[in-house]
């Protein structure tokens, strides 16, 4: 059987200079024009599914495939996703729900050392929390590669047969310097002309476990001299006795990931197996292998075809597992879903939102020319999605108390004046206003010690006591209004023994109060936050920085230790206003003037106090 010749750009065919935006200005994604192409000419029209995976049979009984395009999410179990697993899932969920496709959840659970429920258990959370849905149903069950090892086995034992495959018993050194390299050619294995039916015999011993772990593989017999190293006899199954989550201790060797990965989407009947870029010298191996197996009647025809693009790369950030894994396992961060870790359970417990995440995938675009994304890109993304979701609420991150020393000859002693603000100033078109949030206002209230200064600065709009200027003249303390409460005039401070602030003094002027017809009447140029003490809440707020000081960690074989941030985390008390008290897990604010904030793991039954996590500051100010 032949394979049909793709009309559509190859996968090797790099962006031009029109790829970096399409004409409307959105970012570059040549798996599109790929796709289009496909639908456009028909490449898979004839296709059919047989209502599960399966082999060429299985599929020939099936009806037309209702999915015009396949992909798939292959990840491996073997820890936790990061922000780059959130770009290859937005894109491949993302072009199948576009272009009236389905995409595969499959677990490539090849390698049963490295594997774990709980790493599957999260994949399969993450997903449902980023918005997909898997294999065409919400409640499916996603693929295994395990599933398919009865399958591979059969094919292993064709490729035997068809003289295309042979075991080895050199060691692994003598395998490695008999590959030869990029300028010399390898040279045969002196087991390469064992005829079929011995490797076969040798092959079902390896099955049945008569060889030890590492004495012998199973490999292509395809060209030991050709210019792509990956196809000098490439390995496709080991010996390796290990228990399996998925199947146990039913096999003792298992097929080497180069081997499995095309098998498994063809017998999915993937359309577009997309791939970052490392794996591209190994497309050729793909193609060779699913054409001898379709020759053989084993799978069905048309293949899927692989495409590669580029990983992202993002700064101040790491991705690879096994550095991760040592901030976790070193105690340098507080586990997988520390807020400062790019994995995204660690991003979730941040306050990123699956919306965020899909609009940053969205905006980076897809391209197979390497190149680094700003942090601050992810950042603005994030804003962007909570400007118009995220309730309002004031919070005093470093708190001195305000006194209003004639409060009580002009309000009357211990008077408490209800205010309101709403929760959400402008709330998304077509959709009704959340309640207002309701709070008090006395005589004592806090505020933030970075809203008062003795001498103020040039400029300073915010609270400032009398003083005399450079002529002698007096000069009165600043005003500023309470937002939504009144409008007050510094009088001084108090201060302890060592000169520090303890409180700060003013006056209220009466009749201004937000939303009454005296509150024009006085001008004032600074407005600042504020939290009553009469019903202010104790809470603790995490203020996350960059891990790293370094926008690229760990290149050129940096020492990515070196390059942590010391203050990436700041934990201090705070006091927020009583709409705050009891936020559940996961919701988020927008503390005015602070940032966006998310709520942590709350347990309101022991009456602990509340605890926030800084998501992102209101804009970008690293490094300025």
């Amino acid at each position: 059987m032949s394979t049909p010749t793709p009309t559509h750009p190859t996968p090797d065919a790099k962006p031009t200079a029109t790829d970096a935006t399409t004409g409307t200005g959105k970012p570059s994604n040549f798996l599109r024009q790929i796709i289009e192409a496909d639908l456009a000419n028909g490449t898979y029209a004839q296709r059919k599914w047989g209502g599960s995976p399966g082999d060429a049979a299985h599929h020939a009984k099936g009806q037309s495939d209702p999915a015009k395009i396949r992909t798939r999410f292959p990840p491996e179990p073997n820890g936790y996703l990061h922000v780059g697993h959130a770009k290859s899932i937005c894109l491949n969920f993302g072009l199948a729900r576009d272009y009236g496709g389905v995409c595969h959840l499959r677990f490539d659970d090849t390698n049963p050392e490295k594997e774990d429920v709980e790493y599957v258990n999260s994949i399969r959370d993450t997903i449902k929390w980023l918005g997909f849905d898997w294999n065409g149903s919400a409640d499916a069950e996603p693929y295994h590669a395990s599933d398919y090892f009865d399958f591979m086995y059969r094919a292993a034992e064709y490729l035997i047969e068809a003289g295309l495959a042979y075991v080895d018993e050199q060691s692994a050194e003598q395998m490695r310097a008999n590959r030869g390299d990029f300028g010399k050619p390898g040279v045969d294995s002196p087991f390469r002309g064992r005829t079929p039916a011995e490797n076969l015999a040798r092959f079902r011993e390896m099955r049945d476990g008569k060889h030890e772990d590492g004495s012998m593989v199973l490999r292509a017999k395809i060209d030991m001299a050709s210019p792509n190293i990956n196809l000098r006899d490439p390995a496709i199954y080991r010996i390796r006795r290990a228990t399996h989550h998925n199947t146990g201790d039913k096999w003792c060797i298992y097929p080497m990931y180069t081997y499995a990965h095309p098998i498994e989407d063809a017998l999915e009947q993937i359309t577009h197996s997309i791939c970052t870029l490392e794996f591209e010298d190994q497309r050729p191996f793909y193609d060779w292998l699913l054409v001898r197996l379709i020759e053989g009647n084993l799978l069905a025809n048309p293949p899927p075809r692989q495409y590669e693009f580029a990983r992202l790369n993002l700064t101040y950030v790491i991705t690879s597992k096994r550095k991760l894994a040592q901030l976790v396992y070193d105690h340098k961060v507080e586990g997988w879903d520390d807020p400062r870790m790019p994995t995204i359970v660690g991003l979730r417990r941040r306050g990123y939102t699956p919306a965020a995440l899909q609009l940053f995938a969205e905006r980076i675009g897809v391209t197979k020319s390497d190149s680094w994304i700003d942090y601050s890109t992810l950042e603005g993304c994030l804003r962007e999605d909570l400007e118009l979701k995220a309730h309002r609420g004031f919070a005093v991150l470093n708190p001195v108390k305000l006194i209003m020393t004639n409060w009580d000859e002009v309000m009357g002693a211990g008077h408490l004046e209800p205010c309101t603000q709403p929760a959400l100033p402008n709330p998304p078109q077509g959709t009704e206003p959340p309640p207002p949030r309701h709070f008090t206002i006395g005589k004592e209230v806090w505020i933030d010690r970075e809203d008062f200064e003795e001498v103020p600065p040039k400029g300073y709009k915010r609270l400032f006591p009398p003083s005399i200027d450079g002529n002698g003249n007096a000069v009165a303390g600043n005003k500023v209004r309470l937002k939504g409460g009144y409008v007050i005039e510094c009088t001084g401070c108090n201060k302890d023994a060592a000169g520090t602030i303890t409180e700060v003094l003013a006056t209220v002027v009466p009749d201004t109060k937000s939303g009454t017809p005296g509150s024009e009447t006085v001008k004032v140029k600074g407005v600042i936050t504020w939290v009553g003490v009469a019903d202010g809440v104790n809470a603790e707020v995490r203020m996350y920085d960059r891990l790293f000081l370094d926008a690229q960690p760990d290149a050129g074989g940096k020492d990515f230790i070196e390059n942590l941030n010391p203050n990436s985390l700041k934990v201090m008390t705070a006091i927020v206003e009583p709409s705050l008290a009891n936020a559940e897990a996961g919701q988020q604010f927008q503390f005015e003037r602070h940032g966006y904030f998310v709520a942590d793991r709350v347990d309101h039954v022991t009456g602990s106090k509340p605890v926030f996590n800084l998501a992102v500051g209101l804009k970008d100010g690293w490094g300025k």
